[in-house]
């Protein structure tokens, strides 16, 4: 793609007054809700497209499932660090860019931005559960009993919140049993 045709192809995905070249070969596109920056290599082989996800404080706890999901989910776009800020990246040779291509890797992008956290905090969870139910059946535990303790842990005030109600203990209970039952056989 040339520098004129990726202008026009942001113009199409997004409203002209949210589209600004910053630079020969470069634009930012501001919306209410994220910035993302296109920007072309000096000698106008490469394309980057990059879109901060979150300051990389709070991703820190979650860099080994940013980078799982780079190998697992994120397809042709991916989670970098630079400069105290976790980033969604496309790169891609411009002169074998299609439209399609960059239009998909910018719809990912806004995609991973708006998960922010959500997606990589499922999988901590999710691998947390997967130790649990793998230390249950190491213990020979069904899962059965080792939802009992569970229940146990939240009545004796082990786990949960403080002042946490019967009914959001029930709640989390069964969010637990659906998780267990959804996790048990695949270990």
């Amino acid at each position: 793609m040339t520098s004129e045709e990726i202008a026009e192809m942001l113009t199409k995905l997004f409203n002209t007054s949210v589209v600004t070249a910053i630079a020969p070969g470069s634009w930012q596109v501001d919306t209410s809700t994220f910035r993302l920056l296109v920007l072309l290599s000096e000698d106008n082989t490469w394309l980057r497209v990059l879109l901060p996800i979150v300051p990389a404080e709070s991703g820190q706890p979650f860099l080994e499932q940013f980078l799982e999901a780079n190998f697992d989910d994120t397809q042709e776009v991916h989670y970098a660090l630079y400069e105290g800020v976790i980033w969604g990246v496309f790169q891609h040779q411009s002169g074998s860019l299609m439209s399609a291509d960059l239009s998909n890797a910018i719809n990912r992008l806004v995609s991973l931005h708006q998960d922010g956290l959500n997606n990589v905090f499922n999988r901590l969870v999710e691998s947390r559960i997967r130790q649990i139910i793998q230390a249950a059946k190491q213990q020979g535990q069904s899962l059965q009993a080792t939802m009992q303790s569970l229940e146990r842990f939240y009545a004796e005030g082990l786990m949960g919140e403080i002042n946490q109600s019967s009914e959001a203990r029930e709640e989390v209970l069964a969010t637990w049993q659906h998780q267990l039952e959804r996790l048990w056989n695949e270990d």
